[in-house]
């Protein structure tokens, strides 16, 4: 049975590492559905109603910007998240932002 596109987004979300972060397009890309990075924010969106952690905070938009923080019920959750595994995070973005970048196109061959 082939796995639907939210189930292929938590798949590869579950696989970024602690520390680093990667983004809506890079994950839509990796699926082979380039134009489709909005769809995976709203793929993120609804993890949290599925039993399983999907570790949302650590996708961001193409610019390392905290586009989704506000799906996780306060403005500075997401990045409290990032920080606690030590992610640099200034005004809601994430400094040296290439440093941290996890590209699933690059690491899941």
């Amino acid at each position: 049975m082939e796995k639907g596109f939210f189930q292929q987004v938590y798949d590869i979300v579950i696989q970024i590492p602690r520390g680093r972060v990667s983004s809506y397009g890079l994950i839509a890309a990796y699926l082979g559905s380039k134009g489709s990075a909005r769809m995976v924010g709203w793929a993120l969106n609804s993890s949290r109603n599925i039993p399983k952690n999907i570790p949302a905070h650590r996708v961001v938009n193409r610019n390392g910007l905290l586009t989704g923080k506000k799906h996780f019920g306060g403005t500075d959750i997401m990045a409290d998240l990032l920080r606690s595994e030590g992610v640099e995070i200034e005004n809601n973005s994430i400094k040296n932002f290439r440093s941290y970048l996890w590209d699933p196109s690059d690491e899941l061959k």
